[in-house]
């Protein structure tokens, strides 16, 4: 997966002449709109990132899963029997603060990409992130991300709780405002 990805941003390097540098530095303003895809669920991603130095940026992130498997069975080796039990609001949604390492320009690959591993602090768990923008124009391009968790805040007992504490891959459009 990691090769398809490095071979799409570099096919899309020589797509235009005429792009934006991805990150500017201070000041500068990212927002992310995608499609998140895990186990067990898929849904919506949307993010906003704000320049603060030259390789630094804070922001903040939510996700809230549309398509979410059901569950029958008897959870977690207990006695009671579940039907096509569907996951409440708070199991299907997320919002996390994070910080970025906006290192593109440290590889000098290309100005209209940008590479970003970071941390975030959410409702659910403390997590990390890898990402990567690519801007066509000064104002549009595409981003991708990897997510998953580091320390998960609660146990294994509530029947939905993988939902928001796996490995997420999200992808969709980046705007520059």
């Amino acid at each position: 997966m990691r090769k398809i990805i490095a071979l799409l941003f570099l096919g899309l390097s020589g797509i235009s002449t005429h792009a934006q540098q991805a990150f500017k530095g201070k000041g500068d303003i990212k927002v992310n709109i995608g499609a998140n895809i895990q186990d067990g669920g898929s849904g919506i991603q949307s993010s906003v990132d704000f320049g603060l130095a030259e390789n630094f940026s804070y922001g903040f992130v939510a996700t809230y899963l549309l398509g979410v498997s059901e569950f029958s069975g008897f959870y977690n080796g207990g006695t009671t029997e579940y039907h096509n039990v569907k996951p409440d609001f708070e199991d299907r949604f997320d919002a996390k603060f994070r910080i970025n390492a906006n290192i593109g320009n440290v590889f000098d690959i290309d100005e209209k990409l940008d590479i970003y591993p970071g941390l975030s602090l959410g409702l659910k768990n403390f997590g990390g992130h890898v990402g990567g923008r690519y801007l066509f124009t000064e104002g549009f391009g595409v981003f991708t991300e990897l997510g998953f968790p580091i320390a998960k805040y609660s146990d294994n007992d509530k029947m939905f709780h993988h939902l928001n504490n796996q490995f997420t891959f999200s992808l969709g459009a980046s705007f520059s405002l």
